[in-house]
């Protein structure tokens, strides 16, 4: 070989050698179940992405794709942990492609351990009784009991295409977020999963205006039962769930610690002559998720024309550095700029009204929103948040907010 070619080979060899790797991604479906103690499997979906070894686990439901990206690999084992909330997996690889495991929970009191199973295939629910006998796409009243007898009214939104079921329930204080399934016969199947709402509905069509026989599993032990009638005009009274200023009251006054232990008050320089927004929230709190996607990207926007934010947060316990660790993934995930403080008072406690915000009436909703005018007093407090999986109670969300704003600038 001359030199010349053998100079050509060499160079050719180094240049193939330092051309990076092709991207491999590796992508499989798999109907996940949290199996309670009473049998009963609550069903949901999660799309596993393998890019050259690096793994992401996408939560589907409905029109929502949650990402979990912190997941380590430790030999055939996974251990994945929510974006948001105290919320994760232990999960091992079994031979014939199942994962086998528990999920976590943190909660006010103990943690919520449940056994894991899933499996590969495209279904969340198989469609056992064959083409959906009844089209259910509308506005439902629905009633949801619980086993004392104590009766909760909610509408039920429905969209129906084909076989396949989409929607949510809403409740005078939020909404389940995104529900998907299927009707298949004169049965109903609906889930979701999004680390803290773990729910799932059955039951039965009786006809193109009642549904019957309703059962209502959430995370690990309740059960209830629910039905619900075809209701075009059906709604939620809100006026049970609302709160207010106390007589005599204009103005808050509170001071409390932000993530990096610095206190910060509604009296500061920061918030004079602004039009000021107090989120009333915890990062528990799947409504105050979807409410912080919003107001987060209503911030960037507005930001400049005079608007601040301060998110007030109620946690499970009183424990700062707990707290500081559950809300900053709650604040890097929603990429928020404002401030966000934690009271120091649980959610669960009775009096975390009184002892934090004294000057307005009990709050009973998560998220309630507070808007302050630019003189500094309360000009109104709202707890009509519904999240996108709605649709329209969102939209009508959306213009009433818009509509305060612009009056409020």
């Amino acid at each position: 070989m001359s030199s010349k070619k053998l100079i050509l080979v060499l160079t050719l060899s180094l240049f193939f050698q330092y051309l990076p790797a092709q991207s491999k991604t590796i992508v499989h479906r798999y109907r996940a179940a949290l199996v309670r103690s009473d049998s009963a499997r609550i069903v949901f979906q999660i799309e596993e992405v393998n890019t050259n070894g690096r793994i992401v686990w996408n939560f589907l439901n409905a029109g929502e794709r949650l990402q979990a990206k912190n997941i380590r690999v430790k030999k055939d084992s996974l251990f994945v942990d929510m974006p948001f909330f105290e919320s994760g997996f232990e999960v091992k690889r079994e031979q014939d492609g199942r994962l086998t495991g528990i999920w976590r929970k943190g909660t006010a009191a103990q943690e919520v351990i449940v056994p894991f199973l899933a499996i590969q295939t495209q279904e969340r629910f198989p469609l056992a009784h064959g083409p959906a006998k009844h089209q259910l796409s509308g506005r439902w009243h629905s009633q949801i009991l619980s086993p004392n007898g104590s009766k909760e009214d909610a509408v039920l939104q429905l969209n129906q295409h084909g076989n396949r079921l989409n929607g949510s329930f809403v409740i005078n204080s939020g909404d389940y977020r995104y529900l998907e399934g299927v009707v298949t016969g004169d049965s109903l199947f609906l889930s979701t999963f999004d680390g803290s709402h773990a729910y799932l509905f059955t039951a039965r069509v009786k006809d193109g205006s009642t549904i019957t026989d309703g059962l209502f599993f959430a995370g690990a032990k309740s059960r209830r039962t629910w039905s619900a009638v075809k209701d075009d005009h059906a709604d939620v009274d809100l006026s049970e769930t609302a709160a207010s200023l106390k007589p005599g009251s204009s103005r808050l006054d509170f001071r409390f610690p932000d993530l990096d232990s610095n206190l910060v008050s509604i009296n500061d320089d920061r918030f004079r002559n602004k039009v000021v927004i107090i989120q009333i929230m915890g990062s528990w709190c799947p409504n105050c998720m979807d409410e912080t996607a919003f107001l987060s990207e209503y911030y960037k926007k507005n930001h400049a024309r005079g608007v601040e934010m301060i998110g007030l947060a109620y946690e499970y316990s009183t424990d700062f550095a707990r707290s500081v660790k559950s809300l900053k993934k709650f604040k890097e995930r929603f990429s928020i700029d404002y401030p966000v403080l934690i009271t120091g008072v649980k959610v669960g406690d009775s009096l975390r009204t009184e002892k934090t915000l004294p000057q307005i009436t009990e709050i009973k909703t998560f998220p309630t929103t507070i808007f302050i005018g630019r003189d500094g007093t309360v000009k109104k407090i709202a707890n009509d948040f519904f999240g996108p999986a709605t649709g329209a109670y969102y939209e009508r969300y959306k213009r009433e907010f818009e509509k305060t704003m612009n009056e409020l600038l």
